[in-house]
This record gives structure tokens, sequence and C-alpha cells, in this order.
């Protein structure tokens, strides 16, 4: 077995740990990446591919929100390959009254904070997007939000780290981590021991069973997430949408079954197919589909676009989004585990937040410090 090293090691290659690896490949950094199956296997490759603004918490989160948007027009040209990048602008619908109130509510407050968004009553939302029922009462549009191809998107962040250095290992576990009291040791897998000076743990939901093995126990539940994808079809839906429920939804920190009021996500892909989530359920490590979720999802998307009562559907999958207790990720260095930096518990925000939690983590390697502070995020605010 042989021993091999770098000068940071991350763990997982979903989009957070691959944005890592090319952000400090940038700064000439030494990167090793292992990932125990396929790049993009886990979350990211089970989930939409929507960078929502309108869905992110005014203040910090809409901040790091913006400028990831920004980082991904920067992505979408350098590198060398397509992420299919597209800024069409985000719908979020309201059906109820109720609806209406707390997102005119949220809309002042997010235009307070930066966010270019309005909102349009039911004409304008229909002469916008003329296949959304006309029960509709109206929607808040942004035209910063926007999609990416997820899987895509890994693979190019790695593909781009390569170019500049980086060894990326897929199918490669780490199996064990032993530390001393000056940090973190050896990393071992199948086939070699790896010595970095800095650890990476970008693992998603699979982020506690690595941590257990320095002790620790950040506080990531798996957080079930079913989608539906159609046929490929005709354009019926020109921008991303969420509905108003989906974002109540998205907020519920109880720990129930997750959404089951009829809120719903819709994104048409460039190949035709709509993808329409999803639900929100504590089921375990269970990412099997159940028929009640997928029933739920096509009633609350056939009440948006009505023609979708006649459409088929091709396939469904689900995924588990990495939550936290507070809805925001851990970032940044474990003072109890020198060495150690966590780049963890997104939720449903990693492909949307994966350019700047890859940039601010290499800020934070090469500097010392990031452009944007990491306290709010810490792994000491739950302990």
């Amino acid at each position: 077995m042989a021993n091999k090293t770098s000068d940071v090691l991350i763990i997982g290659g979903g989009v957070i740990g691959t944005a890592t690896a090319y952000y400090l490949s940038r700064r000439k950094i030494r990167v090793v990446l292992l990932e125990k199956g396929e790049l993009a296997g886990g979350t990211s490759g089970a989930c939409d591919g929507l960078i929502f603004l309108q869905s992110k918490k005014s203040g910090l989160h809409l901040q790091m929100a913006l400028k990831s948007q920004q980082l991904y027009q920067e992505l979408a040209e350098q590198l060398p390959r397509s992420i299919h990048y597209q800024n069409k602008g985000g719908l979020v619908v309201m059906e109820t009254e109720q609806d209406f109130k707390a997102l005119q509510a949220s809309v002042h407050t997010q235009q307070a904070n930066g966010l270019e968004v309005d909102i349009l009553d039911s004409r304008d939302l229909l002469a916008m997007e003329p296949h959304l029922s006309p029960k509709l009462l109206g929607a808040s549009f942004s035209p910063l939000d926007s999609q990416v191809n997820p899987i895509a998107a890994a693979q190019a962040l790695a593909l781009g780290a390569q170019a500049l250095g980086a060894t990326i290992l897929a199918g490669t576990e780490a199996l064990d981590i032993t530390r001393t009291s000056q940090g973190i040791d050896t990393v071992r897998t199948r086939q070699d021991r790896f010595q970095a000076s800095i650890v990476v743990l970008a693992a998603g939901v699979q982020t506690p069973a690595i941590a257990r093995m320095l002790g620790l126990e950040p506080p990531i539940t798996p957080r079930r997430g079913q989608i539906l994808v159609t046929e490929s079809l005709p354009p019926l839906l020109g921008r991303c949408l969420l509905s108003a429920r989906y974002l109540h939804a998205k907020y519920q920190t109880e720990n129930g079954a997750g959404n089951q009021g009829g809120g719903v996500s819709m994104e048409q892909s460039e190949s035709g197919n709509l993808l329409l989530g999803s639900t929100r359920e504590f089921a375990g490590m269970n990412r099997r589909t159940t028929l009640s979720g997928l029933q739920t999802i096509a009633r609350a998307a056939a009440g948006i676009i009505p023609a979708l009562r006649d459409v088929q559907v091709i396939r469904s999958f689900a995924g588990l989004r990495p939550y936290t207790p507070d809805g925001f990720p851990i970032l940044g260095r474990v003072p109890e585990c020198p060495g150690l930096i966590l780049a963890a518990g997104h939720e449903g925000d990693g492909i949307a937040l994966a350019p700047i939690t890859g940039r601010l983590i290499a800020e934070l390697i090469a500097d010392g410090v990031p452009s944007i502070p990491l306290d709010a995020f810490s792994y000491e605010r739950f302990h």
C-alpha cells in the first residue's frame, strides 16, 4: 500500500467537492479528490439543476447565492465541458391569498437585500407563461434565476481541476482516518494511504459517517426528495418555477414526513423533458420513490400547468439532501480537529451554492481568510 501526499485532500465528488478542487487548483494548490463511487453519483446526480435565488433567506444566504450565480456565468465560459447553464429567469407562483401576502413581504425584503425581483399579476404572468393555469393569482419573477445540469457541472469542474493539476480518483472510498494531536495523519483507502496538511470533507449526507472516524458528529440528516421526469415535450415552460407552497415546505424544520402540502418545483431541460419535484421527507438513507410522494407531485404540477394531465411520465427517482437544523451549510475549520475543513449540509441549495462554496473554501486555505466571513456557518454553532 503506497503513501501519497498532497496539499489538500478532498473527500466527496459531488458539485461541492469538485468546485472546491477546481478553485484550489486555480490557486496552484496540489489537490487529490476521493469519491467512493462515480462523480456526482450521490445527491448531485439525483436532483434538479435550479440556481434559484428567490428561495434563499435574505441576508448572508442570499448574498452568497447572488455571488454564486455570477460565478456560474464565468464557469460556463471557463470550464472545458458544457455545464448546460441557462439564465432564463424564475417564477414563484401564488395559488392563494395567503401565498400572495407572504410572497409580497418576501419580495420587499429581497429587493432591499439586492435581488432583482418583482411581483407579476395574473395577466402579466400568463403573458409570460401562457401554459400556466389561469387560476394562479400571480407570481414573483427574478431574471437572475438560472439552471444547470448538475451531473455535467460536477464532471466539468473535475475536468477543469484536472487540467490545472488536480488528481481526481473516482471509485476510491475513504475507509479510515487517523489523527494526532497536531492534526489529521492518514486517510486510508483500499488501495493507498493519503496524507495532506488539510482534509476537506464535502461528502453530503455521507459526511457524518466519515466525520465519526474523527470523533465528530455534524448534525446533517438525509432529507429525501422525489422527482418525476416527463417525456420530451414542446416548450411548455420558459423559466424555472417554484410554487409558494414549496418554499414554505423548504423551511419547515420539524422532523416529520415532509412536504405533503402540494408544493412543486419545475424546470424544462434542453431536451424538452420536464423535471417535477419534489418531496421533502425524513426517511433515513432510503432513496426509493413512493406512490404517495409521486402522486403529490403530479397533482401539484397539473394544478399549475393543466396540460400536464395528458403527459407521460417516463421515470422517477429520489435523492437525499444533506439537511441541517437551521437550514444553513456547515463551512469552515473545526477547531477540535486541526487540519479538517467541513463543506457540507447545503440541503437543497448545493447546486446553487457550489461555486461560491468552492471559492470560499479555497480562499480560506490559500489566504487564511475568505472574502465572505463563514462564522454563521461554523460547526461550533451546533456545539
